[in-house]
């Protein structure tokens, strides 16, 4: 060792790696960042500012793997592929036990449930034109540098089959000044497309992109907000019912973590009989659910409402589902109507649901399904439910953004009269 920190050269700085960060990097005192690295390593880089550049590694963590894909050392897709996944999912999992523990918090954590390889169902590509074509793909780590991405090991099959696709659409309607943006997502009639940042849809174009319709066999393709054909409706199943979500719509990114989260979700609300499913979306779990309690489902955007509403009325053997749309940011339900409820799912954006949550710890609604996409602002709403006597039974980490630095979870809380 010693003979090797001898020739390194004066340029460059040794680190020995304390932690992994939550944007994947591996952190050195100081703290100095350096990306593709793990606890424990020893590595040499240029330093620039608090961040290494041309890392290499001199004493290799057990934890290390050769990444899957080829693509991963330009890519910016994933953060962590040079981690074991025994090392990925302690991580994960320390991430939101740490998350809890800053606001006091302890509770039983469940074994992670890990999506598979080539499983994600949706993806944004970017894509732009070029002198002889156009190239799709993902852009590099904290670049606006384009990767083609044929080998991505991510993405489902037909999502990468529908890399061309994207080529095709910006040479199109695509500008060599700017990117499109094209978002694929599997659905029972084929490819649901939605391009952004594309030319303006006239004439010409429009049957140009009717044509592509037809060639790819598309169930839907909609440009900026427009519609420009639907072979088929791109259908969701949610349990038993068939749900034709807006373009653009969220829905989880793979159906494994879906089915983690949802199984989670029914457990948390057990026999509950009337249940209220706060940020619905397009009812990911208010449909399931419907299948044996009543539910109301509320969300602020009205074109999901709309579609979850339809997929009800469309469905057999549903018990009674309403819906409402609202802002839960700037009106929340209050306690004087949620206490009509044996138990609430709630599953907020990033952001959290501060507003929410303390209106359900004064309804002290019998049982919560939390369901969250981010520790830290799900510590705090937890931190206010246990402050009004609510108890933390479990915790069910849920990695469905597989080699990613993303982390969702569900959780159940049971009010203290319960």
């Amino acid at each position: 060792m010693q003979a090797a920190r001898r020739a390194i050269p004066r340029s460059m700085t040794e680190h020995r790696i304390i932690r992994l960060g939550h944007q994947g990097d591996g952190i050195a005192q100081g703290p100095v960042f350096a990306p593709m690295t793990l606890p424990g390593e020893v590595v040499t880089g240029t330093q620039d500012g608090d961040r290494l550049t041309d890392v290499r590694i001199v004493k290799p963590s057990p934890s290390r793997v050769a990444a899957p894909c080829r693509h991963y050392k330009a890519c910016g897709g994933c953060q962590v592929m040079h981690a074991s996944d025994e090392f990925v999912a302690s991580w994960k999992t320390d991430v939101v036990r740490a998350a809890l523990f800053a606001q006091g918090i302890e509770t039983e954590f469940r074994p992670i449930v890990t999506s598979p390889p080539q499983s994600r169902r949706r993806a944004a590509i970017s894509v732009r034109r070029t002198k002889k074509g156009a190239m799709a793909g993902f852009h590099a780590r904290a670049s606006d540098t384009l990767i083609e991405i044929p080998d991505c090991q991510l993405l489902l099959p037909e999502i990468k089959a529908a890399l061309p696709l994207a080529e095709t659409l910006a040479i199109a309607g695509g500008s060599r000044k700017g990117e499109l943006s094209v978002q694929v997502t599997q659905s029972d009639g084929g490819l649901d497309v939605l391009v952004t940042g594309g030319k303006p849809l006239d004439g010409p174009l429009r049957i140009a992109l009717a044509a592509e319709v037809e060639r790819f066999r598309l169930a839907r393709l909609v440009w900026d907000d427009e519609l420009v054909g639907m072979r088929l409706p791109p259908v969701q199943r949610f349990g038993t019912a068939r749900v034709t979500p807006p373009p653009g719509a969220f829905l989880q990114a793979t159906a494994d973590g879906e089915a983690a989260l949802l199984a989670a979700v029914t457990e948390a609300v057990d026999a509950s009989a009337r249940l209220v499913d706060l940020f619905a979306g397009c009812g990911t779990f208010a449909l399931p659910l419907a299948a044996r309690a009543e539910v109301h489902a509320v969300e602020g955007d009205a074109a999901m409402v709309k579609a979850l509403d339809q997929g009800w009325r469309q469905s057999d053997g549903l018990k009674r589902v309403t819906t409402e749309a609202r802002d839960l940011f700037r009106r929340p339900l209050l306690p004087d109507e949620l206490k009509r409820f044996d138990a609430a799912v709630i599953d907020p954006p990033r952001a959290g649901a501060e507003a929410q949550v303390a209106e359900l710890a004064k309804a002290r609604i019998g049982r919560i399904a939390f369901v969250s996409c981010n520790p830290v602002t799900f510590a705090r709403d937890a931190k206010i439910l246990l402050s009004a006597g609510y108890r933390l039974e479990w915790v069910q980490v849920v990695d469905q953004f597989r080699w990613s630095t993303h982390v969702e979870l569900a959780a159940a809380f049971i009010a203290p009269h319960i």
